[in-house]
């Protein structure tokens, strides 16, 4: 097979094997922890239905990052793909920019997760204590590379699938033994089924979104023309089966309403079995897992950051490297910051759904992209998916994006202005790049 020409300035540590399990782990995190409860009071007992909806959207907008980082493996991801497809900066320039504001936010989210009632079963700590200290420590492993932060996420990715694992060990032992009711497993909500099961997938899309940051490590890759789709694909797939088995098993163990009032569902599922499994071994499988999602969507901001420093869409000082680590200690720190700052300020709930606010206009301009560059020929072999995939991914968009509240679309659209005014100000007093971006070999296995 040919390959990429250039060479990457970034280390090359990640294998087939190391990126399933990054995108496994950021994919399952805080969703499913913590976020059970919030679908089960919208879906009814019914949740496992609009999880499977928002896997099938994921799926698809999966399929055009498939294609476009085989094509294009540079760090930076949907940025480099919309300079390619739109050849215009402020395109570019926006679209990292709310693929960078949305993983800012849901660092800033996940961290606030942390701190709250999985972490009191244990101390109570303010959120303004908890959360600065909680990103410091994620900080220092992402500076000392990807690969400890991958290997990080492997040990806690290995702890936070053993919780899930053992959520549906403990609830098929209750459901043997005669308790829980399968049967609310296809209990409706109560009003407006129909619309109130696709408003709850929007929230069950939050539990997927994950998969885009890996475009952002695609330089890290070794052989990644080869290996990312596998990846992708199976890392989506492995979550989806998860989130759809844990939805049954938490519906048929416990009733909708008890599981809406809950910030810690799970641990009620569990509580509710009669298993005697600690409550403070749960919160610790929690934490991990929050951990977790928010360690592998720093090393996407970060990388991100980096990756438009390159392409003369940031100033250049966000481009520099530690020189032992060659790791982006200037993007890691000014991102850890921001997301301290906004976890200082925000709530779950409305971090949560602006991040998929910003999501959604990333992926559009993604899944746009494919059809674009479809022509454009890289001089090397790479993905390609059917043209009515990124279709049906536009249309799903689109779809999700009418389901937003006025608060998300207030916080997402206050962030994007802020974005164009940063490019104004680095357009007047820096240096927009216009040139077309190079190619780089970020296939060296």
């Amino acid at each position: 097979m040919s390959r990429p020409t250039g060479e990457s300035r970034l280390r090359q540590g990640m294998g087939g094997g190391l990126l399933f399990a990054f995108i496994l782990g950021d994919v399952l995190g805080a969703g499913v922890y913590a976020l059970t409860g919030e679908l089960a009071g919208q879906a009814g007992g019914m949740t496992w239905l609009p999880i499977a909806i928002a896997l099938a959207m994921a799926l698809l907008t999966a399929g055009s990052y498939a294609e476009l980082v085989t094509k294009y493996p540079r760090a930076g991801g949907s940025a480099v793909f919309a300079k390619r497809a739109f050849k215009h900066p402020l395109i570019s320039f926006l679209v990292g920019f709310c693929m960078l504001c949305a993983g800012i936010v849901s660092v800033a989210g996940l961290a606030v997760a942390f701190s709250g009632d999985y972490l009191g079963t244990f101390f109570t700590v303010p959120v303004a204590v908890a959360a600065p200290i909680f990103l410091a420590v994620l900080a220092l492993i992402n500076l000392r590379g990807i690969k400890e932060s991958v290997r990080s996420n492997l040990v806690m990715t290995v702890i936070e699938v053993s919780g899930l694992v053992l959520v549906l060990i403990v609830v098929g032992l209750a459901l043997a033994d005669g308790q829980g009711e399968p049967g609310r497993v296809l209990q409706p909500p109560e009003a407006g089924a129909a619309w109130a099961l696709f408003g709850a997938a929007l929230l069950a899309f939050y539990s997927f979104v994950g998969f885009e940051t890996s475009a952002n490590v695609a330089e890290e890759v070794r052989g990644v023309t080869r290996v990312y789709p596998r990846a992708l694909f199976g890392a989506l797939a492995a979550a989806g089966v998860v989130y759809l088995l844990v939805a049954l098993a938490s519906s048929a163990m416990l009733p909708a309403d008890d599981l809406a009032g809950s910030s810690g569902p799970l641990l009620e599922v569990v509580a509710a079995s009669g298993v005697a499994v600690p409550g403070w071994a749960f919160s610790a499988v929690a934490l991990v897992a929050v951990a977790n999602g928010a360690l592998l969507t720093s090393v996407m901001s970060s990388r991100l950051t980096y990756g438009m420093a390159e392409e003369g869409l940031l100033p250049g000082i966000f481009g520099r490297l530690l020189p032992a680590r060659r790791t982006p200690w200037v993007a890691i720190l000014v991102t850890t910051a921001l997301s301290a700052l906004l976890a200082a300020v925000g709530t779950l709930a409305l971090l949560a759904e602006t991040v998929v606010l910003l999501l959604l206009f990333v992926f559009i301009s993604t899944n746009v992209a494919v059809l674009v560059l479809r022509r454009d020929d890289p001089g090397h072999e790479h993905f390609r998916v059917a043209t009515a995939v990124p279709v049906a991914a536009l249309i799903s968009c689109v779809a999700l994006l009418s389901q937003q509240s006025w608060q998300a679309w207030a916080l997402g659209g206050g962030l994007i202005m802020v974005g164009f005014v940063l490019y104004l100000l680095h357009r007047r007093f820096g240096r927009i790049s216009r040139r077309s971006p190079p190619s780089v070999d970020a296939s060296a296995g």
